[in-house]
């Protein structure tokens, strides 16, 4: 743990909450200002653009985007210098001559990305581990989060009749109580943003209620947040009989939304469950606009498929070329995510493209020794460790398998950060490691990050569906 957190941890809860608000102004003076407003609306015009009015904006958004990689951002420019070299005259305002760009590229080199006009330090510097377990770093203009912060506005709050501007929950990955700490708060109130962040790793039946009690209090109109997390509040609230936790929405991201988990939320909420999809790394995203199907975002990012079967019915590799970010453009980039798109048209009376399914991202939900439900482990390969991807095994309930593919700079004394991450939000387990040249993929192409192999019995008390 590091001293930083060590120390918000050692904090009174009310301490926590004022630098969370901190944090939270200084992260809005980001994301908003007075243009915002317009921007929003700019991207709900665009949502019932003419096939041909969407063509002719990605066709000059894309040779903006294509030029400037090729000409400012040092690693494609460098990529492009030695393809001539070696005689290679194919234009690089054709995306089709790009090659595909993989994660380990990224992970290790990801300052080479960044425009040569753009100073990093003036940049936001942002940390994913996405699916794999593999960190990456990511550095955006003020500009660019402005943008981005407007289309999850217009496309996630707007939709859905909500804005920023509401009260409301998050169930996300952040350490923002101690796992330790039995009694409640296990939240923490943001007014910067008007965002009660409730921890994840303290939801066992038995504190649930606290949850629940804490959601009425700072009255909260809507919950965005892990499915998995969100389920388990719901499954409490009705096995309590609680009347009084109406929402206008909820939101789900980083997970697929199952059916069981939408009908559970929406008995136990009176609202619609909503999915999402989207990455750090802004390369592409998608909302639910109608039940079941998702509305891609064509601002955001350009999908190809690794193969023919994405558009044939079949799932294919994702490819995408990101059309927000051209300050650290990505160029093809494989995310790591399977799907396919819907011939369908949409029945929400937008013209967006629709997408069929997202696969890839199930994350199992773990159970820990006093019935927590532990979602998402992969907050904890934010820290910039050196392992290049892992994947976590929960064998019994105090037992945790690790199998990792160390990088270069690896080091033993990194397993006991590693370890240290997933004793904080698992209690009292034993990890052991494994390490490994590749994680074992499905016949998919991709791994989970996290898998249970706990008993039927104990998995139904976790809340999983068999």
């Amino acid at each position: 743990m590091s001293f930083t957190l060590r120390f918000y941890h050692n904090l009174p809860p009310s301490s926590r909450s004022v630098i969370a608000s901190l944090r939270g102004y200084y992260l809005s003076r980001w994301r908003y200002d007075k243009h915002t407003e317009k921007l929003v609306e700019e991207a709900l015009e665009r949502d019932t653009w003419s096939e041909k009015q969407w063509a002719d904006w990605k066709d000059e958004r894309l040779s903006f985007v294509l030029e400037r990689a090729a000409t400012r951002v040092p690693y494609y420019r460098q990529m492009w210098a030695e393809r001539r070299k070696g005689g290679d005259q194919a234009s690089w305002q054709y995306i089709e001559n790009w090659p595909i760009l993989e994660k380990a590229v990224l992970r290790t080199r990801s300052s080479e990305f960044i425009a040569d006009d753009c100073s990093a330090s003036k940049m936001f510097h942002d940390h994913t581990s996405g699916t794999t377990g593999s960190s990456l770093d990511l550095w955006l203009t003020k500009d660019t989060v402005k943008q981005w912060y407007a289309l999850f506005e217009a496309r996630c709050r707007h939709w859905n009749g909500i804005s920023r501007h509401d009260r409301w929950a998050i169930l996300g990955g952040q350490l923002v109580t101690p796992v330790r700490q039995q009694k409640p708060p296990f939240w923490i109130w943001n007014a910067g943003m008007n965002q009660l962040y409730l921890s994840s790793y303290h939801l066992s039946p038995t504190l649930i209620r606290h949850y629940l009690d804490a959601i009425v209090k700072y009255r909260v109109k809507y919950i965005l947040g892990y499915p998995s997390a969100i389920y388990s509040l719901a499954l409490e609230a009705i096995k309590l009989n609680r009347k009084d936790l109406k929402m206008d929405v909820v939101i789900t991201n980083a997970e697929p939304l199952y059916e069981y988990q939408r009908e559970t939320i929406a008995k136990a909420f009176s609202c619609t469950a909503r999915e999402t999809y989207g990455m750090a790394e802004l390369a592409e995203a998608a909302g639910e606009g109608g039940r079941g199907r998702l509305d891609q975002w064509p601002d955001v990012g350009i999908i190809e498929f690794g193969d023919d079967t994405g558009t044939t019915g079949e799932s294919a590799d994702l490819i995408c070329t990101g059309l927000v970010n051209a300050d650290m453009p990505l160029i093809r980039y494989r995310v790591g995510d399977r799907g396919k798109l819907s011939a369908d048209e949409c029945r929400c009376g937008r013209t967006l493209p629709l997408i069929e399914s997202i696969d890839g991202r199930s994350d199992d939900v773990l159970l820990t020794t006093d019935g927590k439900h532990v979602g998402r482990l992969d907050p904890i390969f934010k820290r910039g460790l050196p392992i290049i991807e892992a994947q976590i095994i929960q064998d019994s309930l105090k037992s945790i398998r690790v199998k990792y593919v160390p990088a270069a700079d690896f080091s033993e004394s990194s397993l006991k950060h590693l370890t240290a991450g997933i004793c904080e939000r698992m209690g009292d387990v034993k990890v052991v490691y494994e390490q490994v040249t590749q994680i074992p993929r499905t016949s998919r192409g991709k791994f989970q990050a996290v898998i249970s192999n706990l008993s039927t019995t104990n998995n139904h008390i976790a809340g999983e569906r068999r």
